[in-house]
């Protein structure tokens, strides 16, 4: 029976494969009947009649993209219904429906497939130059509509500085911690961008990643041989170049919250600050129990104060890569377990942690999605007079008897400089620990946003 939704054009190539079935030699039984199958399938006849309806429409003019910028208007959306989740329950499905991969990945091909050209092209410099002519450099921005790629500097630039730059009005000045998009990559040297939120604003010139990971090495050599301090790299994997890092927009979900980690050398105060903020709620902020080797002491009680395990035990779950931080003191081991963060995140708990800076790497992960805020001591003179003027105790002595001797202080400062020099493009904040109730402050107002605000983190974290 004659299925009348049938396309023409696959009717008459299966009437013709049946009125030469038996001029086709080397067509088997089996073959044959695959391709009649074919044929006939109800699939590739949808499929056909698709592409014709497509073909007419856009031979008419008529089958064209409403928009071309779908992924910027879902952002537009998600920022607006991020403060309107608590209060309508459609509003927080639609929320959560726009955050998914496979959503925003369907807008994104949708946005490409709609503007067509994907990379603007500069045009060709002439091979044949003149010799009595004065060499021209030969600049053009480009205006695009092509969906951006954002990145976040870790670095800052000023055109008018750079003698290296084709065109210094052309360049564009960024600081350390702006987030770019970039328009054009196709110059090896000198990528076309803008700020994130000059909407109106022309793309500009900035370094290339590769440009500029040439100069972070070339001045990393030059200032190891000249720094009275001699900042070494021994811990710095020196295929991490900070210059750029592809971000995307991270919503908070109730719930689920991001760890807070505080980074900063010893005596800085973060045990303090993190110690106020537990206090203002202690149902809600929480921080992981450590491990130790060491044996409980009286009144100790196992998950309380430690998880007390056998040095065997440490050694091998530190060896299969599932601590945090590990550290041996007086002979015996101390760390903090990735499982124990993770189980704190997982119970709705804000897990906060202040670990030595070399656990960061660790703790950076798509998985934990860590808040970094680095607690900065001040310059010497006002680190030595707040300190004095509080009567802190030294952390460096044991007793916890002394105040800060000048020596320590420098210490505190010679270790700041040393975190900042390899970890400084890994903070998400940074608090100068000046005055510790106004530090403490800014603390708290870091928190809520982190809880209740979209933020930008590495674009591996959303994907």
């Amino acid at each position: 029976m004659e299925n009348t939704n049938w396309d023409p054009a696959l009717s008459k190539l299966l009437n013709s494969l049946q009125e030469n079935k038996n001029e086709i030699p080397s067509c088997t039984d089996e073959e044959f009947g695959f391709l009649s199958e074919l044929l006939q399938s109800k699939e590739l006849n949808a499929l056909v009649n698709v592409h014709n309806k497509i073909l007419n429409n856009v031979k008419d003019d008529k089958f064209f993209p409403v928009l071309s910028n779908s992924m910027d208007i879902d952002i537009e959306v998600l920022d607006l219904l991020s403060t309107k989740t608590h209060t309508s329950k459609d509003c927080k499905e639609l929320f959560h429906l726009l955050q998914k991969p496979h959503m925003q990945g369907l807008l994104c091909t949708h946005d490409a497939v709609a503007q067509k050209d994907y990379y603007p092209r500069l045009p060709e410099i002439p091979l044949e130059v003149d010799e009595d002519e004065e060499t021209v450099k030969i600049v053009q921005l480009v205006k695009s509509n092509e969906p951006l790629v954002r990145v976040r500097a870790h670095f800052s630039y000023k055109a008018a500085e750079d003698p290296y730059i084709p065109c210094k009005e052309a360049g564009l000045d960024f600081s350390k911690g702006d987030v770019l998009h970039i328009v054009s990559q196709d110059d090896a040297y000198w990528w076309q961008a803008r700020r994130e939120g000059d909407r109106n604003m022309r793309a500009g010139l900035i370094p290339s990643r590769a440009l500029q990971e040439r100069r972070i090495i070339l001045e990393r050599q030059q200032r190891e041989k000249t720094d009275d301090d001699n900042i070494k790299n021994d811990d710095f994997d020196r295929e991490e170049i900070p210059t750029y890092e592809e971000v995307a927009k991270l919503y908070p979900r109730p719930g689920l919250y991001r760890p807070v980690v505080l980074i900063g050398p010893p005596g800085v105060g973060r045990n303090e600050l993190k110690r106020r903020l537990m206090a203002t709620d202690p149902d809600k902020y929480k921080t992981p129990v450590p491990y130790t080797s060491r044996p409980p002491r009286p009144g100790e009680i196992n998950g309380k104060e430690y998880h007390f395990v056998s040095r065997e035990k440490m050694e091998e779950e530190i060896e299969e890569g599932k601590f945090i931080e590990y550290g041996e003191y007086k002979g015996n081991l101390y760390g903090t377990s990735s499982e124990s963060v993770s189980s704190l995140i997982n119970a709705g708990y804000v897990c906060l942690l202040n670990p030595h800076y070399q656990a960061l790497k660790m703790l950076r992960t798509p998985q934990t999605k860590p808040y970094v805020i680095y607690i900065k001591p001040p310059r010497f003179e006002i680190l030595k007079e707040t300190r004095s003027d509080a009567r802190a105790r030294s952390t460096f002595d044991e007793s916890n008897s002394r105040g800060f001797t000048d020596e320590e202080f420098n210490e505190i400062l010679h270790s700041a400089a040393r975190i900042e020099f390899l970890y400084s493009h890994l903070f998400d904040e940074v608090i100068v620990n000046a005055d510790l109730p106004m530090a403490f402050e800014q603390l708290v107002n870091a928190v809520h946003r982190v809880e209740s605000e979209p933020l930008w983190v590495p674009a591996s974290w959303v994907q």
